[in-house]
């Protein structure tokens, strides 16, 4: 696609994007299970503001909380202080609006209702082979694995639906999806020996998913984890390892990994790409009101690990040039691999045709007591101490070690504006020299 219709493509989002979510939230008919599917929830009909002042919240400290969920230093605002347009979206909410450790100035409404992208609360699985004959090889999937079984979550089903509350093996879980800041997160969904269920709130802040949990209906930020109104306010979500892979690379990975189904109870056009162009470099992005970093392009993805309070950012731009980065954070060795075949779900009209923007990973690079280390050569990840090759999920596929699997580190690839959002010491790794 021309870069100039790519750009007219971007400019579109704010109002032909929504149009089409909006027109989406209506279910198929004829093919809706029975039960555990959520309608769309009506708009609230307009109310007037009232009059009344509202109070100023007070702060209340959760340093000394003894519930590990809560993060330490928290601060909890309490008092109901929305602006009279959340208000009016939110009327029909049970939510806790006392409680919130930030400004509700900073929330936004995305367009569609609460529930208006429905969440897949009954996810079907099939085999890989089944998928193939929709799914391409160099289409994105986002690869879990817990307990040596595997699953691949397809971005043109998330793009869709945003949030999969599932469970493998004993571990409830929630995969996350938001198109807006291209962040895929995972997190377990059991908090204070409670296992959760999460929808879609049709809120945003800094341009990212607010979640909402279908027990105490408190607002979630998807790209922390954290929850940020309501009672569980302050409390938050442990996150999962997982991966942006092409599907190729997951079946070679996992031969017995399953897939999830586009039979979800709903129609939607999978494997179109409702935002076609929005992640071109030098565009702005959508409902994004906050001050942009500007020491990064906004929409340059960056491949992002917190450890230990320190966050860092290593730019798609360097790594994909480098293939592998070996750095040490807050007294963690890590190392950065990028490999290509994964298409960009966030480009072309079709996603099978978009830019391919590779994988990444990111691994200790100790193995059984002995660091490392790791280079490319051609298209192949090779270790230095045994050349042995290793693919992008950190297995050993050939050589001494095959067979063996590095030790993943919880990493994300998100757009900068919205890490930097969130994140604002981000340090960004530079080559040397730079």
């Amino acid at each position: 696609m021309h870069a100039a219709m790519r750009r007219i493509n971007v400019w579109l989002v704010p109002g032909l994007v929504m149009l089409l979510l909006l027109a989406a939230c209506r279910p198929s008919t004829g093919n809706e299970p029975e039960t555990g599917q959520l309608d769309a929830e009506p708009a609230p009909a307009v109310e007037e503001p009232t009059a009344a002042p509202t109070a100023k919240p007070q702060a209340e400290s959760v340093a000394e909380d003894p519930d590990e969920t809560l993060k330490e230093g928290t601060t909890i605002l309490t008092g109901d202080d929305r602006p009279d347009r959340l208000r009016t979206v939110t009327s029909s909410w049970n939510t806790n609006w006392n409680r919130h450790t930030i400004d509700y100035g900073e929330i936004l409404s995305g367009g569609p209702p609460r529930d208006g992208i429905p969440s897949i609360d009954e996810p079907q699985f099939i085999t890989q082979a089944e998928a193939a004959g929709w799914l391409a090889g160099n289409e994105p999937v986002i690869a879990v694995e817990i307990g040596g079984e595997a699953r691949a979550y397809p971005l043109q089903i998330l793009t869709w639906h945003e949030i999969v509350n599932d469970q493998i093996g004993d571990v409830p879980l929630i995969v996350t999806f938001c198109p807006l800041c291209n962040s895929a997160i995972v997190f377990d969904r059991r908090l204070a020996g409670e296992v959760l269920e999460f929808g879609t709130s049709g809120l945003l802040r800094h341009s990212d998913l607010i979640m909402y949990d279908r027990t105490t209906e408190s607002l979630w930020q998807q790209f922390t984890g954290e929850a940020i109104a309501g009672d569980m306010a302050g409390r938050r979500l442990a996150f999962l390892a997982s991966s942006i892979v092409g599907f190729d690379d997951f079946r070679q990975a996992y031969p017995d990994g399953n897939v999830l189904s586009r039979d979800t109870g709903f129609n939607r056009s999978y494997g179109q790409n409702p935002y076609a162009g929005y992640d071109t470099i030098g565009n702005n992005p959508f409902l994004f009101t906050g001050e942009l970093d500007g020491r990064l392009p906004a929409m340059e993805r960056v491949v992002t690990v917190s450890l230990d309070g320190t966050d860092v950012a290593y730019p798609l731009s360097i790594l994909s040039a480098a293939g592998v980065i070996h750095d040490t954070q807050a007294g963690q060795d890590l190392v950065v691999f990028h490999s290509s075949g994964a298409s960009s779900a966030l480009g072309a009209a079709r996603i099978a045709d978009a830019e391919d923007v590779g994988a990444t990973g990111v691994f200790d690079p100790n193995l059984d007591g002995r660091k490392l280390t790791f280079h490319q050569e051609g298209d192949k990840i090779v270790d230095e101490q045994t050349t042995s090759t290793w693919n992008v999920l950190g297995q050993a596929i050939d050589g001494p070690l095959a067979g063996d699997q590095l030790t993943p580190i919880v990493h994300g690839d998100h757009f900068w504006f919205s890490w930097a959002a969130f994140k604002p010491d981000t340090i960004i790794y530079q080559e040397d020299g730079d």
